[in-house]
């Protein structure tokens, strides 16, 4: 019998692994490109799809229930207010995964996950809003 297959274990325990993709899932949502390891990016598809599905709903129940797997409610917001209404008319398939080769030391093959339709300037706005306002605060 083939019991316990339905997912990658990834040597984690539950509590370990809700929280990698808790991380993880806001991180794609804050970013709309990380790169990772190719099991977790494939691992992760599922969780961030589901999200953007309850997004699309955008009723208090869905907001309550995307609340309670992210662990920030910046990323919840977005979430609703900017992904939810991008991907409205979209019937599935808000995530792509791209190989990119093999990690140097252990050589994990790694992978690029990135939003279908993804605003490129919204991949590390939020270090470079907080590097301008200490360059400010300095000054």
């Amino acid at each position: 019998m083939n019991h316990g297959s339905g997912y990658r274990r990834l040597n984690r325990t539950h509590e370990h692994r809700k929280a990698l993709f808790a991380n993880m899932a806001g991180s794609l949502i804050e970013h709309e490109q990380i790169k990772t390891t190719l099991p977790k990016a494939k691992e992760l598809r599922p969780i961030v799809e589901k999200l953007i599905t309850l997004a699309k709903r955008g009723d208090l129940h869905a907001r309550r229930q995307a609340d309670s797997q992210l662990k920030q409610d910046k990323h919840t917001a977005r979430l609703f207010e900017v992904l939810g209404p991008r991907y409205k008319d979209r019937q599935g398939g808000y995530v792509r995964i791209l190989k990119a080769g093999f990690r140097y030391g252990d050589m994990a093959p790694m992978a690029i996950i990135e939003l279908v339709d993804r605003d490129p300037s919204a991949k590390g706005a939020a270090d470079k809003a907080r590097t301008a306002a200490e360059d400010a605060a300095e000054s």
